[in-house]
């Protein structure tokens, strides 16, 4: 074989294997290249949240409020936090629940009044009376009324031909407390039973309840839906008013009906 051909050979030889070589690099060097991912928290906040659940007139305590994370991002106005309060669990310590809060529930204002031991007051929004009428099981729906209910007040009183009428005195009012007495059963059970209830009524329904417990043979309380939470609450039977255009009007009551009620009082 002659020379020249030997080199042609062996320069073929070469080149083969030098790009063998290079396509081997180029195939690894498209493998995928596995990455972890990078996880960021977002960053929290303490809120002051209920432990348990809180019925109306509950007493915050360090037993049943805690600070807990929260996100950053969901933080709402009203919520309190060891930023903006960070005395909240000394300052809170016997404060009121006016509304229920669940358990888990952050803790707003609004819902809460102050340390003070007077209960009552503090559940009453402004402009509203809180006044007791008494109820019985025949009377308070069985017993199922309980704080936070809507209810309406129904009178029952003998007309003067001897037949009993019935009429809506009060409509849609809410129940601030009922004072119950857990009472034991034959069977063992045990029920809870209601004798007062404290009404939550406006300066004027004050008035009407006042007429009806002196005119009622009894007076019942009938329970409503939750649903008509949001309907007017103002509502009362108006002609047992006693007043009207700031001058006094006298009713006499007499066997269970308003004798001269439109008639004013005459000036002295």
């Amino acid at each position: 074989m002659r020379p020249a051909r030997i080199i042609i050979l062996a320069v073929a030889v070469v080149s083969a294997g030098v790009a063998g070589l290079l396509a081997l690099r180029v195939a690894g060097g498209g493998a995928p290249v596995q990455t972890e991912a990078v996880v960021e928290r977002e960053a929290t906040v303490n809120v002051l949240v209920a432990k348990e659940s809180l019925p109306v007139g509950a007493r915050l305590n360090p037993e049943t409020i805690a600070w807990t994370a929260w996100p950053e991002g969901s933080i709402v106005e009203g919520f309190i936090t060891d930023k903006n309060r960070p005395d909240a669990m000394e300052s809170l310590n016997g404060a009121i629940a006016r509304m229920p809060i669940f358990n888990g529930e952050p803790i707003r204002q609004e819902k809460i009044a102050d340390s003070s031991n007077r209960i009552m007051s503090s559940l009453l929004p402004s402009g509203k009376r809180a006044v007791a009428t008494e109820i019985s099981v025949a009377t308070g729906a069985g017993g199922f009324i309980l704080p936070n209910d809507r209810v309406d007040v129904i009178m029952v009183r003998k007309s003067p031909e001897g037949s009993y009428i019935t009429e809506t005195v009060l409509s849609n009012v809410r129940v601030l407390a009922i004072d119950q007495q857990i009472q034991e059963n034959e069977d063992g059970s045990k029920s809870a039973i209601g004798t007062t209830a404290t009404l939550e009524l406006t300066p004027d329904q004050t008035k009407v309840i006042a007429v009806a417990q002196q005119m009622a043979e009894r007076l019942s309380l009938a329970l409503r839906s939750i649903a008509d939470a949001q309907e007017a609450d103002t509502g009362a039977a108006d002609y047992l008013l006693s007043g009207g255009d700031g001058m006094p009007i006298i009713q006499v009551i007499k066997t269970g009906e308003i004798v001269n009620g439109g008639e004013p009082a005459a000036q002295k």
